[in-house]
């Protein structure tokens, strides 16, 4: 088999590269079932793909903070001929937040990956916890190190069992040397000595060490402390060797400093078990449990030495038996009494070290490296296997159950508010009218889909808003604050155009008479504006809510004859914009773009004016070239738009209503031509609230049941109002809706296969 690795690789001082330069060489000892052609894909921690020497097998260089690279790492992954993936994951290693950048290239390989999680955290923030499940479903496999790590991802992250191998940390295959030739030069020679290595950080405990040195040197006058590494690279950017000299400094305090040596310097493999095999004891005193796998800890049971430890929680899975001992955090004495207590006692001080050795024959990186080719084999195996299931384009059991508690949550007597803060509702900002008009027709939705007692509930509390918000002449205000005072005189034709849309939805599809005919009071009353509409989306919306009305009202001449002189403008629009590459209303895409090729499609609905069908079937097609070229939707981002003859498309932020407009404009694609590609994109496009995006991150948030408030570059706006929150329901329900139709046509083909077989 050949492995494309990806990984932090040497030169670059880290302990994850050395760990995969060391599990590459340990899959390939076995010349018959690896291939030499592996290869690595290195993550630079700089903007110079040259910043590192590297050696012939880092075949592909990722600039840590540069998103693009990644996805051409996955392209060049894809088209070479490796078998399968082995990633290495840290948080830190990876560019965005929490090291998002690596989901769109695990989401965009066609490799089988085996994914080895170097960090588990029992306390996750929201963005590392997304990240670790969307591993997890990219991956055949996870691995980790210790059995706690594997209680986390199934109790915490929710990862299934049998989706987790466990495999330990890997040491190297040495022996000690009769002549070692660290036990002859300073600062061992003829000394006692503890000792520590690895990058040097404050949350490594070493003044812990120090402070217990004096009780030590007073019964062991020859004893020597000993810090092998230099300083972490993130500590000497932000600070320097500030740490470093705060240790020395209390030493020099505590009138130890001469039996403290720094040897600063990044060691080889084969240097740094020559050390471990001189020492006395080794010593790691992190500062608390949180340490979910530490290479250097395995690195001294591998090497058989004496090993004194905090009990963080790798350190007591792998110190049992009495391979070690343990000490409590930053306790000093402690430490002090078992370093004496082992001096004193030869025997005992030999006991553990041959305990350490005997155990650590078992994680050598020959017997590491043959479990992970079995795994490998195994990835490539069921990869081969798995047949996609190409019949059912819409899978329900890939979508929440519908829940409507942050619907219910954002909304008061008054109305739905129109922000929130993470999952809190936003009282400041108060409330919206474009909001309420979108959780009406959410609430008529739900109500038909599910009949939805809460959404039943809550339909009355959104129509009274709108009543509210109207004007004496029939227009609407938009803003109103917490304590119920209008905030503005006339609202956008955007809101009044959502409105009209809920209005028109409602009168025809109401649960009862007294809402019909209160909605067609305020409907009426509204009339009288419609010519006054010069906005394309407030006209457009408008639109949308008028096709709604005429299929309850087909014979209301004067609303057909609005409809008429409302889908002018919007025609025309588009006469004049679209030439040559450019098939749009406007010289730009903007905004909520969908809304305007599916107000033509609702018009053509009633109509049949076979001008606007073409118009919005080839605007429709035009954003779709746009949008989800990448397999996936890339709506317009509103941080710089798409302009006819200007730059490429704005990337981000990317907004939720944008993506509730595209599932609406293809529903109804689907509803006039019966093409059932539409329901693919329809539903292509619903993913991206679930991680089908450019960054690969849910948006929909199944602890809240609200939706981040839109796609950043870094992550997801974990702010969940009003807007994106209905935006995602409302999505939800349509494409519940097409469900029925989608099986109802798999139906009918099936019957006709039949039909032709008989």
């Amino acid at each position: 088999m050949k492995i494309a690795y990806i990984s932090t690789y040497p030169p670059r001082e880290c302990g994850i590269a050395t760990f995969n330069h060391n599990l590459l060489r340990a899959i390939g000892y076995d010349k018959s079932t690896v291939s030499d052609d592996s290869y690595v894909v290195a993550l630079n921690d700089s903007e110079h793909i040259d910043t590192y020497e590297y050696p012939p097998e880092v075949k592909y260089k990722i600039r840590q903070e540069n998103q693009k690279d990644y996805i051409r790492a996955a392209d060049y992954i894809n088209t070479s001929l490796v078998d399968a993936c082995i990633m290495e994951h840290e948080f830190g290693i990876y560019g965005g937040k929490d090291g998002v950048y690596i989901l769109p290239l695990i989401a965009r390989l066609q490799k089988p990956l085996v994914t080895i999680l170097h960090t588990v955290l029992k306390d996750p923030s929201y963005m590392q916890l997304t990240i670790i499940r969307e591993i997890a479903k990219h991956s055949s496999r996870i691995v980790v190190m210790s059995y706690r790590a594997v209680g986390f991802l199934t109790s915490i992250y929710g990862i299934s069992f049998n989706k987790i191998q466990l495999i330990e940390h890997g040491v190297p295959d040495l022996e000690a040397e009769i002549d070692n030739p660290v036990k002859n030069a300073f600062p061992f020679k003829n000394k006692k000595v503890l000792f520590t290595f690895g990058l040097i950080s404050r949350n490594k405990g070493l003044e812990t060490v120090i402070e217990a040195l004096p009780q030590i040197v007073a019964q062991n006058p020859d004893v020597m402390y000993v810090i092998l590494g230099t300083t972490h690279p993130g500590v000497i950017r932000s600070s320097g060797e500030e740490y470093r000299d705060s240790l020395k400094r209390l030493a020099r305090k505590l009138n130890v400093e001469e039996h403290l040596t720094f040897i600063n310097k990044f060691v080889s493999e084969k240097q740094l078990f020559d050390y471990l095999t001189a020492c006395g004891m080794y010593i790691t005193p992190y500062l608390n449990e949180a340490q979910i796998t530490s290479g250097t800890l395995s690195y001294a049971v591998g090497a058989g030495a004496a090993v004194i430890s905090t009990p963080y929680w790798h350190a007591q899975e792998l110190l049992a038996d009495n391979r070690g001992r343990l000490f409590d955090f930053k306790d000093a004495d402690a430490l002090a009494t078992i370093v004496n207590e082992l001096f004193k006692d030869e025997d005992k001080l030999s006991q553990l070290k041959a305990n350490a050795y005997e155990y650590g024959l078992n994680l050598r990186w020959p017997a590491i490296g043959r479990i992970f080719v079995e795994v490998l084999d195994e990835a490539i195996l069921k990869s081969l296997s798995e047949k996609e299931d190409t019949e059912q384009i819409i899978d329900p059991d890939a979508m929440p159950s519908f829940n409507l508690a942050h619907v219910r949550r954002l909304t008061d007597d008054t109305g739905i508010v129109q922000h929130a803060k993470y999952g809190i509702p936003n009282l400041k900002e108060g409330y919206c009218l474009d909001d309420n008009a979108r959780a009406l027709i959410m609430a008529i939705l739900a109500y038909q889909q599910n009949k939805s007692k809460v959404a039943l509930e809550l339909l009355p509390v959104y129509l009274s808003y709108i009543q509210y918000m109207q004007c004496d002449d029939g227009s609407f205000r938009n803003f109103l604050s917490f304590t119920r005072e209008y905030l503005d005189e006339v609202g956008s034709e955007d809101s009044f155009g959502r409105t009209i849309w809920s209005l028109g939805y409602l009168i025809n599809n109401a649960p009862n008479n007294s809402y019909r005919e209160f909605a067609r009071e305020l409907f009426n009353k509204s009339v009288p504006h419609f010519k006054n509409l010069k906005h394309l989306r407030g006209i457009g919306n408008t639109m949308i809510g008028l096709s709604d009305y005429l299929k309850g009202h087909p014979g209301d001449d004067p609303i057909r004859e609005q409809f008429d002189q409302l889908a002018e403008p919007l025609k025309e629009a588009y006469r004049v914009n679209s030439h040559g590459h450019w098939h749009w209303f406007e010289d730009k895409m903007t905004y909520d773009n969908a809304i305007l090729p599916l107000a033509l499609l609702c018009y053509y609905q009633t109509s049949k004016d076979a001008e606007s069908l073409g118009i919005a079937l080839e605007s429709m097609n035009f954003l779709t070239q746009k949008t989800l070229s990448q397999g996936y939707l890339n709506p317009v981002g509103n941080d710089g738009w798409l302009y006819k003859d200007g730059p490429e498309m704005a990337m981000y932020d990317q907004q939720a209503i944008e993506t509730m407009a595209m599932v609406l404009m293809y529903f109804k694609a689907y509803e006039i031509t019966h093409d059932i590609t539409y329901i693919k994109q329809m539903y292509l496009c619903y993913q991206w609230f679930l991680g089908e995006n450019s960054l690969h991150l849910p948006l929909f948030d199944h602890e809240t049941k609200g939706c981040g408030d839109g796609l950043q570059p870094h992550g997801v706006n974990r702010n969940q109002g009003a807007e994106s929150t209905l935006a995602y329901w409302i999505s939800h329900l349509v494409v519940l809706k097409a469900l029925e139709f989608e099986s109802i046509q798999i139906s009918d083909l099936v019957a006709a296969q039949k039909q032709v077989l008989n």
